[in-house]
C-alpha cells in the first residue's frame, strides 16, 4: 500500500529511524552490560583467589566456609549458595586440607595445568550439573619456582544470566511503549507542522483565473513554510500581472485588427453597391491595400513579440559595422524626414563593429527613427550618435520634439500604448514600435533607456554588448 500523506510518511520515517536507534542503543547497552557483569565477576573472583593463595602459601591457614563467605561478601556483596572453592594438587588429587566436598568441576584441563606450571592464572567457563555454567578461576601456589598446589574458586553464572534476561525483558516491555509514544508524538508534530500546508492547499483550490487576487496566508514566523507561502504569493502576483497584460493585449490586438478589417469591409461593400468607374475601383483597391499593409505590419509585430516572450526569437547574428549600418538606414529614412520637414544627422564617429541580426536591428532603428520623426516639431532635427561605454556600444537617437512626460515614460514600452500628452503629426500607429524595439534589444542582451522632458526633446539610447558574440 502506497502512503500518499506527507504527514504519514514523516511519521513512518521518524518511527523507523527511532526503531533503528533504539535497537542500536539497546544492543550497545546490552553488550556493555554483559561486558561489565563479566568483568566485575572476574575481578571479584581474582580478588577472592588472591586472598586464598596468600593464606594457603604464607599463612598456611585453613579456609573455613565462614571465611569464604566473608570473602564473597567482601568482593560480591553477597555469598552465593553455589560458590565453589578448593585447593587441588597438581596431580588432581585433593589436598588433605580440602575445604569443600569434591566438585564436579574439579577436573583440570591440560591448558590450565600448563599455565599454572608457568605461574599464570586461568579463567574458564565450564558446564555444571545445574542449568547454568560455572565461571572458574585457577591460581597456582608456587614455592621456589615450583607448582605445589592449585587454588580454584568459582561461582555459577546464574545471577549474571538472570540480570541480562531481566534487562532484555525490560527493553522488550519499554521498547514498544516508547515506539508507540514516539510514533504518536511524531504524528502529532507532523500534523501540526503541516497544517499550514493544508490551509495553503484549501486556499490554492479557490484561486482560479477569476480569483487571482486571493493570496495565501503568511504566518510571519520566517520559517520554511512561511517562505514558501511568500514565494507562492509573489508567483501569484506575477501570474496575475501576466494574465492582466495578456487580457489587455488580447483586447488591444483584437481592436487593432478589427479596425482595418472594418474599414476594408466597409470600402468593399460601398464599392459593390453600384457600378463604379475604373478610377473609383482603383481607389478602393489602393485603400484596401493600405489596410492590408497595416494588418500585415501589425501581425508581423505581434508574431515578433510572441517569439520574444517565449524566448524563441531567432537571431541570425553577423558582424555589423554599426556606423555604416546606421548611415544606410538614415538614407532610407530621408524621404520620410523631408515630408515631415525634419533634418536627419549622424555625428562623426569611429567604426564600431557588433554582432547582431541585421534585419531585427534594422527594424529596431526604423521604429525609433520613425517615432523621432513623427513626434518631432516642424523644422526639427534628429541626431544619431555612436558612443562606446565599456562594456557597451551605445546608439543615441535624439530629437527636438515635444518630449515625453515623466509619468508617461513608465508606459511607453507597453504594447499598444500611444502617447496621450504628445501625439504624432499623422495620428497613425498601433503602439507596438517601442515594444518591438525593446524586445529586439533584450534579445541581443542589451536594453533601451529614454531621457525626455516636455518641450525639450527626447533621447533614446540603445545599449548593445561590446563583447557580443555570434552564435
Amino acid at each position: 500500500m502506497r502512503i500518499r500523506s506527507i504527514g504519514s510518511k514523516l511519521t513512518v520515517w521518524y518511527t523507523g529511524l527511532l526503531t533503528l536507534t533504539f535497537l542500536l542503543l539497546g544492543t550497545i547497552a546490552y553488550g556493555l552490560l554483559a561486558y561489565s557483569l563479566s568483568r566485575d565477576m572476574d575481578y571479584a573472583l581474582k580478588g577472592i583467589g588472591g586472598v586464598m593463595v596468600h593464606k594457603a602459601k604464607v599463612e598456611g591457614h585453613r579456609l573455613y566456609p565462614s571465611e569464604v563467605d566473608a570473602l564473597f561478601r567482601r568482593f560480591f556483596g553477597f555469598s552465593p549458595r553455589d560458590r565453589q572453592f578448593e585447593i587441588v594438587d597438581p596431580r588432581e588429587k585433593l589436598d588433605s586440607n580440602r575445604q569443600a566436598p569434591p566438585s564436579p568441576t574439579a577436573s583440570i584441563n591440560p591448558e590450565t595445568l600448563e599455565k599454572a606450571a608457568r605461574g599464570e592464572s586461568h579463567f574458564e567457563t565450564v558446564a555444571s550439573a545445574g542449568p547454568y555454567p560455572v565461571r572458574i578461576l585457577t591460581l597456582p601456589v608456587m614455592e621456589s619456582g615450583h607448582l605445589v598446589n592449585l587454588v580454584r574458586v568459582g561461582m555459577s553464572l546464574e545471577n549474571m544470566y538472570k540480570t541480562r534476561k531481566r534487562f532484555l525483558l525490560t527493553m522488550a516491555a519499554v521498547f514498544p511503549l516508547g515506539l508507540l509514544l514516539a510514533g504518536g508524538g511524531g504524528w502529532l508534530l507532523a500534523r501540526r507542522a503541516l497544517s499550514p500546508v493544508d490551509k495553503m492547499t484549501k486556499t490554492a483550490r479557490k484561486i482560479g483565473g477569476e480569483h487571482l487576487d486571493q493570496r495565501l496566508q503568511e504566518s510571519g514566523n520566517g520559517d520554511e513554510l512561511d517562505r514558501l507561502a511568500k514565494t507562492l504569493n509573489d508567483m501569484l502576483v506575477r501570474l496575475h500581472d501576466s494574465i492582466e497584460q495578456m487580457r489587455q493585449f488580447s483586447a488591444d490586438a483584437s481592436h487593432e485588427l478589427q479596425t482595418p478589417l472594418t474599414i476594408l469591409k466597409g470600402e468593399m461593400e460601398v464599392a459593390l453597391r453600384k457600378q463604379r468607374t475604373p478610377a473609383e475601383y482603383q481607389e478602393v483597391l489602393g485603400s484596401g491595400l493600405e489596410e492590408i499593409d497595416r494588418l500585415n505590419h501589425l501581425v508581423e509585430g505581434l508574431l515578433l513579440l510572441a517569439r520574444a516572450d517565449s524566448g524563441v526569437l531567432r537571431l541570425d547574428k553577423q558582424s555589423i559595422d554599426l556606423k555604416n549600418f546606421v548611415s544606410a538606414i538614415l538614407d532610407q529614412m530621408k524621404p520620410m524626414a523631408l515630408s515631415y520637414t525634419v533634418e536627419l544627422l549622424l555625428e562623426p564617429s569611429e567604426a564600431v563593429f557588433v554582432a547582431g541580426d541585421p534585419e531585427h536591428l534594422r527594424r529596431l532603428l526604423l521604429n525609433l527613427l520613425t517615432n523621432a520623426i513623427k513626434y518631432n516639431n516642424a523644422n526639427g532635427k534628429v541626431v544619431v550618435t555612436l558612443e562606446q561605454k565599456k562594456p557597451w556600444f551605445v546608439l543615441h537617437i535624439s530629437d527636438t520634439g515635444t518630449g515625453i512626460s515623466e509619468a508617461e515614460q513608465q508606459q511607453i514600452f507597453n504594447r499598444f500604448h500611444r502617447a496621450t500628452e504628445t501625439g504624432s503629426r499623422d495620428g497613425k500607429g498601433v503602439g507596438l514600435g517601442l515594444s518591438i524595439a525593446d524586445s529586439i534589444a533584450k534579445a541581443h542582451n542589451g536594453y533601451i533607456e529614454v531621457e525626455s522632458a516636455l518641450q525639450k526633446g527626447t533621447t533614446f539610447s540603445v545599449y548593445l554588448p561590446a563583447n557580443l558574440q555570434s552564435d
